[in-house]
């Protein structure tokens, strides 16, 4: 494999970039979403790093807090797609209940 440095990396992979245009109302909930996402994760790694996986009613409180900001931006992006978020939810539960009838809860793909 051939070394490469970090200047050279980033002039060359510059010719494989391109301005997207992102002028589109579901790009911001899809960002937030994200974000969200990863506070939430970023208090359960806390959570396991510093209190040995004990969740406290704060940690819970502020677990909430965030996982309904989740669910917000989870919910602008449906709006956004004109998707009833009990489709979503009766979708995925089918999906998850026909993988756990074949034996393929776990594993990876989304097709499985």
């Amino acid at each position: 494999m051939e070394r490469i440095d970090f200047e050279r990396y980033q002039r060359e992979s510059r010719k494989t970039w391109s301005l997207i245009s992102t002028d589109h109302p579901i790009v911001y909930p899809t960002l937030g979403l994200v974000n969200e996402a990863g506070e939430v994760a970023g208090k359960i790694k806390k959570i396991f790093r510093d209190k040995g996986g004990v969740i406290s009613e704060e940690d819970r409180a502020a677990l909430k807090s965030e996982l309904g900001d989740v669910l917000w931006y989870l919910t602008q992006i449906c709006t956004e797609l004109d998707l009833p978020l009990e489709e979503v939810a009766a979708q995925n539960i089918s999906k998850l209940f026909d993988r756990l009838e074949r034996g393929v809860i776990r594993g990876e793909g989304d097709v499985r």
